[in-house]
């Protein structure tokens, strides 16, 4: 079965665009983001991953996976770190790479 690719776009929730509102916790949780999806990179599900380095409303991440199913990829983004402790709210979107540097 040919395996399908699915893009979610992360944004961090407004209260965390001002650095001075990041605790302990919030880095806590976006280190273990960042470890869930180099697991998933070993895996072979995770494409890419990576964000935008400006702090204000118009910052994204954005996370390119390759699954089985919709199903599973929206199982993965539920279940990011992030997603699921309320750091960054995440949307997922049916996505294909069309150029990729070797």
């Amino acid at each position: 079965m040919e395996k399908l690719q699915f893009l979610y776009q992360l944004k961090l929730i407004p209260k965390l665009l001002d650095e001075a509102n990041w605790t302990d916790r919030e880095e806590s949780i976006v280190q273990h983001h960042f470890e869930v999806l180099q697991g998933l990179l070993q895996e072979g599900k995770l494409i890419l991953a990576g964000r935008t380095l400006n702090m204000d409303p118009t910052g994204m991440g954005i996370v390119i996976l390759e699954v089985d199913s919709e199903e599973e990829a929206r199982e993965l983004m539920k279940n990011d770190p992030a997603v699921k402790e309320g750091v960054m709210e995440a949307t997922l979107f049916p996505y294909r790479v069309a150029l990729i540097r070797k």
